[in-house]
């Protein structure tokens, strides 16, 4: 994805609000500056310990708006449903959306649907488009990443792409794994209402921390180093990733993020972040350097460094 991204689909419509790689493109109109971000969600299966389709796709979207530091406010839906699909079903994935919307205080204010052919749709699939309100000077991206910064981690991770496994091929744990499924406007917020010095945000979704923080370094031309000890995996998450020769490095969260704040603020930014709840269990995991830029260093629990690359294809596939 990673390569068709890079080498297909931006170059086909290179401008600078693509070049600047991030999850939602920043727009002046009139003056007001508003964020974009679409995406689409063929997660499977649909519901899933956690939450759903539903839920994904609303929380997904916020979160591509609060990563620019956004304030999201309006979503679009569209559906396509294959035929067949249980009315049951659609039912309650609409209630999940309504309710993942209310918590995020957004409105879904227009949309589509579709119908295709049995066979041809795999039950559901949705696209979601969001707008918000950028309501702060910051240049919040990655080409705002500079040497020195602080790296937070806004809780543990792994648990999303988890659950999902656990999900689609029963597998049974001791303990249930929930998905972190969650918005993030709200510790969003508490950064800027804290005037902590935000230089970027990017959600830990599809490919997990590991390809996050790959992106931005090679984005802002910069090295970052990483301490594998500070990052926080859950024990049964854990477990599992050892069970299923998974690195949870590379295991999508939904309701995770890294925040680059500069180096003075690093220590606001985590009290701001940690009296919020759904960043409670935040922590500093590295630092942004200045030499070997475009690489991304791992800092093992043993001691040893060892260089972090993009994985090689997806571990889970359809996890969002």
């Amino acid at each position: 994805m990673h390569q068709l991204l890079g080498r297909l689909i931006v170059p086909a419509f290179r401008n600078r609000y693509l070049d600047a790689q991030h999850d939602a493109a920043v727009l002046d109109v009139g003056g007001v500056r508003i964020a974009f971000t679409t995406d689409s969600y063929v997660v499977r299966p649909a519901f899933f310990p956690g939450g759903d389709i539903g839920t994904l796709a609303v929380n997904g979207t916020v979160n591509d708006l609060a990563m620019s530091g956004a304030r999201p406010v309006w979503l679009s839906a569209a559906f396509i449903l294959e035929e067949g699909f249980p009315i049951e079903s659609l039912r309650a994935v609409l209630g999940s959306m309504q309710a993942a919307a209310r918590t995020a205080g957004v409105e879904i204010v227009t949309g589509d649907t579709k119908v295709v052919d049995h066979g041809k749709g795999d039950g559901i699939f949705i696209n979601t488009a969001g707008i918000g309100l950028v309501e702060h000077s910051l240049e919040i991206g990655p080409l705002s990443v500079r040497a020195g910064d602080a790296v937070l981690l806004s809780g543990d991770i792994g648990r999303h792409g988890i659950a999902i496994m656990a999900a689609r091929e029963g597998l049974g744990f001791e303990t249930e794994i929930l998905s972190d499924t969650a918005p993030l406007d709200g510790p969003v917020a508490a950064l800027l209402a804290a005037g902590v010095d935000v230089h970027c945000l990017r959600d830990l979704t599809r490919g997990g921390l590991a390809s996050a923080v790959i992106e931005i370094a090679e984005a802002a031309n910069v090295a970052i180093g990483l301490d594998e000890r500070s990052i926080p995996v859950d024990t049964v998450v854990q477990g599992a990733c050892e069970v299923l020769g998974l690195d949870p490095m590379y295991v999508a969260n939904e309701g995770r993020f890294v925040a680059f704040v500069g180096e003075r603020d690093g220590e606001r930014a985590l009290a701001a972040l940690r009296a919020h709840p759904g960043a409670a269990g935040a922590c500093r995991i590295g630092t942004v350097q200045g030499a070997r830029p475009r690489q991304v260093t791992l800092r093992t629990a043993i001691g040893a460094s060892r260089i972090v690359e993009m994985f090689s294809g997806e571990q889970l596939p359809r996890i969002c």
